[in-house]
Protein backbone atom coordinates (compact mmCIF):
# COMPACT_ATOMS: atom_id res chain seq x y z
CA UNK A 1 0.00 0.00 0.00
CA UNK A 2 1.09 3.24 -0.89
CA UNK A 3 -0.18 6.52 1.10
CA UNK A 4 0.40 10.28 -0.05
CA UNK A 5 -1.03 12.96 2.17
CA UNK A 6 -1.26 16.50 1.58
CA UNK A 7 -2.74 19.06 4.01
CA UNK A 8 -4.10 22.88 4.41
CA UNK A 9 -6.28 24.43 7.03
CA UNK A 10 -9.58 22.74 6.92
CA UNK A 11 -8.96 21.06 3.51
CA UNK A 12 -7.32 17.77 3.02
CA UNK A 13 -6.34 15.87 0.20
CA UNK A 14 -5.29 11.90 0.36
CA UNK A 15 -4.28 9.33 -1.76
CA UNK A 16 -4.66 5.40 -1.29
CA UNK A 17 -3.50 2.72 -3.23
CA UNK A 18 -3.77 -0.96 -2.73
CA UNK A 19 -4.02 -4.01 -4.67
CA UNK A 20 -7.69 -3.79 -4.25
CA UNK A 21 -8.65 0.11 -5.20
CA UNK A 22 -6.85 3.52 -6.00
CA UNK A 23 -8.88 6.11 -4.22
CA UNK A 24 -8.36 9.74 -4.16
CA UNK A 25 -10.37 11.49 -2.18
CA UNK A 26 -10.59 15.49 -1.25
CA UNK A 27 -11.97 17.91 1.25
CA UNK A 28 -12.45 21.20 2.16
CA UNK A 29 -15.08 21.32 5.44
CA UNK A 30 -15.92 25.09 4.98
CA UNK A 31 -17.05 24.61 1.02
CA UNK A 32 -20.61 25.01 0.26
CA UNK A 33 -21.37 21.37 -0.69
CA UNK A 34 -19.82 21.34 -4.35
CA UNK A 35 -18.99 17.78 -5.38
CA UNK A 36 -17.42 15.95 -7.80
CA UNK A 37 -17.78 12.10 -7.29
CA UNK A 38 -16.60 9.03 -9.26
CA UNK A 39 -16.41 6.36 -6.89
CA UNK A 40 -17.33 3.67 -10.16
CA UNK A 41 -20.05 2.40 -7.90
CA UNK A 42 -23.53 4.50 -8.90
CA UNK A 43 -25.59 4.41 -5.63
CA UNK A 44 -22.42 5.16 -4.01
CA UNK A 45 -21.92 8.18 -6.13
CA UNK A 46 -25.41 9.46 -4.95
CA UNK A 47 -24.98 8.70 -1.56
CA UNK A 48 -21.62 10.06 -1.45
CA UNK A 49 -23.15 13.50 -3.72
CA UNK A 50 -26.00 13.64 -0.71
CA UNK A 51 -23.34 13.78 1.67
CA UNK A 52 -21.43 16.44 0.69
CA UNK A 53 -24.92 18.73 -0.46
CA UNK A 54 -26.06 18.65 3.35
CA UNK A 55 -22.79 18.77 5.08
CA UNK A 56 -21.48 21.73 2.97
CA UNK A 57 -18.37 19.83 2.63
CA UNK A 58 -16.95 20.29 -0.60
CA UNK A 59 -16.20 16.49 -1.92
CA UNK A 60 -13.69 15.25 -4.97
CA UNK A 61 -13.98 10.89 -4.84
CA UNK A 62 -12.19 9.57 -7.75
CA UNK A 63 -12.01 5.86 -7.40
CA UNK A 64 -11.61 2.42 -9.29
CA UNK A 65 -11.18 -0.90 -7.76
CA UNK A 66 -11.71 -4.58 -8.04
CA UNK A 67 -15.41 -4.34 -8.69
CA UNK A 68 -16.08 -7.47 -11.17
CA UNK A 69 -15.26 -9.12 -7.80
CA UNK A 70 -17.10 -7.10 -5.25
CA UNK A 71 -17.90 -3.31 -4.60
CA UNK A 72 -17.24 -3.85 -0.81
CA UNK A 73 -13.56 -3.03 -1.21
CA UNK A 74 -13.99 -0.06 -3.23
CA UNK A 75 -16.48 1.11 -0.99
CA UNK A 76 -14.95 0.69 2.11
CA UNK A 77 -11.44 1.69 1.02
CA UNK A 78 -13.39 5.53 0.01
CA UNK A 79 -15.04 5.61 3.35
CA UNK A 80 -11.62 4.78 4.95
CA UNK A 81 -9.85 7.39 2.82
CA UNK A 82 -12.83 9.91 3.69
CA UNK A 83 -12.40 9.44 7.60
CA UNK A 84 -8.48 10.38 7.00
CA UNK A 85 -8.89 13.36 5.41
CA UNK A 86 -11.33 14.35 7.72
CA UNK A 87 -9.65 13.69 10.41
CA UNK A 88 -6.58 15.49 8.74
CA UNK A 89 -8.71 18.89 7.74
CA UNK A 90 -9.98 19.51 11.49
CA UNK A 91 -6.62 19.60 12.95
CA UNK A 92 -6.48 20.40 16.58
CA UNK A 93 -10.47 21.05 16.45
CA UNK A 94 -9.63 24.00 17.86
CA UNK A 95 -13.02 26.60 17.88
CA UNK A 96 -15.63 23.49 16.75
CA UNK A 97 -18.93 23.15 17.90
CA UNK A 98 -17.90 19.66 18.49
CA UNK A 99 -21.45 17.85 18.71
CA UNK A 100 -24.56 17.96 16.25
CA UNK A 101 -27.30 16.16 15.46
CA UNK A 102 -29.91 15.93 12.75
CA UNK A 103 -33.33 13.83 12.24
CA UNK A 104 -33.52 13.74 8.72
CA UNK A 105 -36.95 12.13 6.65
CA UNK A 106 -36.90 10.59 3.15
CA UNK A 107 -40.53 10.27 2.34
CA UNK A 108 -41.46 7.24 5.11
CA UNK A 109 -38.38 6.83 6.43
CA UNK A 110 -36.39 8.39 9.15
CA UNK A 111 -32.95 8.89 10.44
CA UNK A 112 -31.71 10.32 13.59
CA UNK A 113 -27.95 10.98 13.77
CA UNK A 114 -25.67 12.26 16.55
CA UNK A 115 -21.97 13.53 15.82
CA UNK A 116 -19.11 14.08 18.67
CA UNK A 117 -16.03 15.10 17.25
CA UNK A 118 -14.41 13.46 20.19
CA UNK A 119 -11.14 12.50 19.00
CA UNK A 120 -12.51 8.77 20.25
CA UNK A 121 -14.16 6.64 17.43
CA UNK A 122 -17.41 4.45 18.39
CA UNK A 123 -20.27 3.86 16.27
CA UNK A 124 -23.52 2.57 17.49
CA UNK A 125 -25.81 2.00 14.24
CA UNK A 126 -28.98 0.41 15.30
CA UNK A 127 -32.88 0.19 13.88
CA UNK A 128 -32.38 -1.22 10.02
CA UNK A 129 -35.28 -3.62 9.31
CA UNK A 130 -34.55 -7.15 9.32
CA UNK A 131 -33.34 -7.93 5.99
CA UNK A 132 -31.89 -4.49 4.95
CA UNK A 133 -28.67 -5.70 5.01
CA UNK A 134 -29.51 -8.27 2.29
CA UNK A 135 -31.09 -5.85 -0.09
CA UNK A 136 -29.21 -4.91 -2.92
CA UNK A 137 -29.20 -1.64 -4.30
CA UNK A 138 -29.05 -0.46 -7.54
CA UNK A 139 -27.38 -3.56 -8.46
CA UNK A 140 -24.48 -3.19 -6.73
CA UNK A 141 -24.46 -1.72 -2.78
CA UNK A 142 -25.57 -4.44 -0.75
CA UNK A 143 -27.41 -2.79 2.22
CA UNK A 144 -25.02 -4.95 4.80
CA UNK A 145 -22.30 -1.95 3.36
CA UNK A 146 -24.20 0.97 5.14
CA UNK A 147 -22.98 0.32 8.46
CA UNK A 148 -19.76 -0.69 7.28
CA UNK A 149 -18.93 2.67 5.59
CA UNK A 150 -19.92 4.39 8.95
CA UNK A 151 -17.32 2.15 11.03
CA UNK A 152 -14.51 2.74 8.79
CA UNK A 153 -15.30 6.91 8.54
CA UNK A 154 -16.10 7.04 12.75
CA UNK A 155 -12.39 4.63 13.28
CA UNK A 156 -10.49 6.66 10.79
CA UNK A 157 -11.60 10.16 11.55
CA UNK A 158 -11.95 9.77 15.49
CA UNK A 159 -15.47 10.64 15.65
CA UNK A 160 -18.34 9.49 17.79
CA UNK A 161 -21.50 8.19 15.53
CA UNK A 162 -24.81 7.24 16.90
CA UNK A 163 -27.16 6.44 13.85
CA UNK A 164 -30.48 5.48 14.65
CA UNK A 165 -33.04 4.57 11.83
CA UNK A 166 -36.46 5.67 13.48
CA UNK A 167 -38.45 4.33 10.52
CA UNK A 168 -38.16 2.95 7.06
CA UNK A 169 -39.78 0.93 4.24
CA UNK A 170 -37.84 1.04 1.41
CA UNK A 171 -33.79 0.14 1.14
CA UNK A 172 -32.89 3.17 -0.80
CA UNK A 173 -35.04 5.75 1.01
CA UNK A 174 -33.37 3.91 4.64
CA UNK A 175 -29.94 4.29 3.49
CA UNK A 176 -30.33 7.96 1.97
CA UNK A 177 -31.77 9.01 4.91
CA UNK A 178 -29.04 7.65 6.67
CA UNK A 179 -26.30 9.33 4.69
CA UNK A 180 -28.25 12.73 5.02
CA UNK A 181 -28.80 12.72 8.56
CA UNK A 182 -25.08 11.92 9.30
CA UNK A 183 -24.09 14.94 6.64
CA UNK A 184 -26.24 17.57 8.71
CA UNK A 185 -25.07 16.54 12.09
CA UNK A 186 -21.53 16.34 10.71
CA UNK A 187 -22.36 20.06 9.34
CA UNK A 188 -23.09 21.22 12.59
CA UNK A 189 -20.89 19.45 14.80
CA UNK A 190 -17.79 21.14 12.49
CA UNK A 191 -18.96 24.16 11.98
CA UNK A 192 -16.45 27.03 14.39
CA UNK A 193 -18.65 28.54 17.46
CA UNK A 194 -17.86 32.36 17.45
CA UNK A 195 -18.92 32.28 21.12
CA UNK A 196 -15.54 30.04 21.79
CA UNK A 197 -12.98 31.52 19.38
CA UNK A 198 -9.57 29.33 19.10
CA UNK A 199 -10.31 27.53 22.31
CA UNK A 200 -10.84 23.53 22.02
CA UNK A 201 -14.13 22.50 23.22
CA UNK A 202 -12.52 19.86 25.67
CA UNK A 203 -12.53 19.79 29.45
CA UNK A 204 -9.11 18.10 28.33
CA UNK A 205 -7.72 20.90 26.37
CA UNK A 206 -7.46 18.35 23.74
CA UNK A 207 -9.45 16.43 21.02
Amino acid sequence: MSTQLQTAPRTARMERTTSESSVLVEINLDGTGRSDISSSVPFYDHMLTALSKHSLIDLTVKATGDTHIDVHHTVEDIAITFGEVLREALGTKAGIRRFGEATVPLDEALAHAVVDVSGRPYLVHSGEPEGQEYHLIGGHFTGSLTRHVFEAITLHSGICLHMRVLAGRDPHHIVEAQFKAFARALRAAIEPDPRIGDAIPSTKGAL
